[in-house]
């Protein structure tokens, strides 16, 4: 008896080992990510593989074309020992398809994809995965129209430009140097009586050169790209300085008001401020970067309508103009620089608590406590244009309100880090504060955008 159980064991169990593992019958996973089913001329097709029990035998990648076939990618892999041990049981790969080096013309075509395990099943030959997708070899890049005619910017500035393509692409916009503006559609902005064509605003940042490539860039769903240079006039910004002292008396009057722990996580971990001026350096640098991501997040949020009538922002009625826009600031305490900061606004000061007027049509993203601005409101303008309004005393607004031209959304105070009354205001496109005077010119906003709008609109181009 015991003979016989020691002989089902030494004959049983590998016979079951070999019918559950080496015979199992599970087919490798496959993940191919081709959101639109179109190559271009130049296209990576990011690819994972997985087979958890018996591993990974080989990896085939191809085109079918013109009932020939042309092989980009393939790979054998080890089987390891017989135990298992070694086995490759899951990879990831970005194949590289460049249809042109191998003579593949535009047109329909197969994307074949074949992935095999070691399992035993087939005659040793294992498990396959076979994936087949129709798709479009298409090598030639989109062609960009400009419509628009003259496009003037300065450092520091906005733009406006007007454009078509030949065919739909996944993403097109304008390209500043590498800061790029996303366009959108003349027919989502104005409603689908109007020709379909794209527009963009874009930003020259105030610390980025003239020389600055500024070019508008296409991208088709087959991967190609354009990246097409059309004419556009760059002038040059004076850089204004101002300096700022910082008494013990502002001091003592405002870091209290400056919880920088809860504004800043990262600073409650460390060693206490040894002091009100130290305080103020950590709120000056840190919480400022903290308070401009904050208002590149609300951007995102930006609706992809024409919330404005296209014609001049207003300014702080009957104010007095106090800070310009991108000046260089030298903050002193006790007659030395501690800190060096542009001012990314226009601040004007009125009476005390001033009613502050909507620049402009808009929807409200955003009322309440900003770091460094205190009291704030932001506005989307829609496209990616942001009025925002600082140092508020008060909200007359909610979040989610769409606010008319001239509407008061708050008064003016001295919340944040503002050592007096005033208005701080600003204008944000996309991630780039730009000057706010431009928005307030009805003649640059008339030249640089309304005109462009009304042009296209009358031709139907």
């Amino acid at each position: 008896m015991g003979f016989f159980v020691i002989l089902c064991l030494l004959f049983v169990l590998p016979v079951g080992w070999i019918l559950t593992m080496k015979l199992e019958g599970e087919k490798p996973a496959v993940n191919l990510d081709l959101p639109y089913p179109a190559i271009g001329s130049d296209r990576d097709i990011p690819l994972s593989v997985a087979d958890a029990r018996s591993g990974l035998r080989r990896i085939w990648v191809g085109l079918v074309r013109n009932d020939r076939e042309f092989v980009f990618f393939e790979k054998d892999f080890s089987s390891g020992n017989f135990f298992g041990f070694g086995k490759v049981r899951k990879e990831s790969f970005n194949i590289r398809i460049r249809p042109r080096e191998k003579g593949i013309t535009d047109g329909k075509a197969l994307l074949r994809v074949i992935v095999t395990d070691l399992s035993w099943r087939r005659w040793w030959n294992g498990n396959k995965t076979l994936i087949e997708k129709e798709i479009s070899v298409d090598t030639r890049a989109p062609a960009v129209d400009v419509l628009s005619n003259v496009h003037n910017i300065i450092q520091g500035g906005a733009s406006f430009v007007i454009y078509k393509l030949s065919e739909p692409c996944s993403e097109n916009g304008v390209l500043v140097g590498d800061n790029f503006f996303p366009a959108y559609s003349t027919q989502k902005a104005f409603g689908s009586q109007y020709p379909d064509c794209l527009m963009a605003f874009f930003a020259l940042g105030h610390k980025q050169d003239r020389d600055t490539e500024i070019v508008i860039k296409a991208v088709d769903h087959a991967g190609n790209i354009t990246r097409r240079n059309f004419r556009i006039f760059v002038g040059k910004k004076r850089v204004k300085k101002d300096t700022i002292n910082i008494s013990d008396r502002f001091l003592s009057r405002k870091m209290p008001e400056f919880d920088v722990g809860s504004m800043l996580p990262e600073i409650s971990k460390g060693p206490p401020l040894p002091d009100q001026a130290e305080k103020f350096l950590t709120i000056n640098r840190k919480l400022r970067e903290a308070n401009f991501r904050s208002f590149v997040e609300l951007a995102k949020k930006t609706e992809p309508v024409f919330y404005w009538d296209s014609k001049r922002f207003l300014s702080l009625p009957k104010s007095k103009r106090m800070a310009g826009f991108a000046e260089y600031r030298e903050y002193k305490y006790g007659g030395r620089t501690i800190d060096r900061q542009f001012h990314m606004g226009v601040d004007q000061a009125s009476v005390s608590n001033a009613p502050v007027l909507a620049g402009n049509r808009g929807k409200v993203l955003f009322a309440g406590r900003m770091g460094i601005y205190g009291r704030t409101i932001v506005i989307d303008h829609g496209l990616g244009l942001l009025s925002i309004y600082a140092h508020l005393s008060r909200f007359d607004v909610d979040e989610g309100e769409v606010v008319s031209k001239k509407q008061t959304i708050g008064l003016t105070g001295q919340s944040g880090l503002a050592g007096g009354d005033h208005l701080h205001f600003s204008i944000l496109l996309h991630n780039t504060f730009v000057n706010p005077m431009e928005w307030w010119d009805p003649r640059w906003v008339r030249n640089n955008i309304s005109k462009k709008i009304n042009a296209v609109k009358k031709t139907g181009r």
